[in-house]
């Protein structure tokens, strides 16, 4: 059996899906191109404003290998 996360699928006749899907797709690329480059990136924890090592967030953020 496939383990695919059905939530990576954006609903194809929901514009709000697909706007949110390419918002998630371009911060993980933001996220791997500073990681790249050992760069940090300002984020916001639990209401507080921190800076991060895009390494580390990188390790949060879920894969999105999905083509489309």
């Amino acid at each position: 059996m496939n383990n695919i996360d059905a939530s990576l699928f954006p609903d194809k006749n929901s514009f709000t899906d697909k706007i949110l899907f390419g918002v998630q797709k371009a911060l993980r690329k933001l996220a791997e191109e500073a990681a790249a480059k050992d760069e940090n990136l300002v984020v916001k924890i639990d209401g507080e404003i921190k800076e991060v090592p895009a390494k580390e967030l990188l390790k949060t953020l879920p894969e999105q290998d999905v083509t489309e």
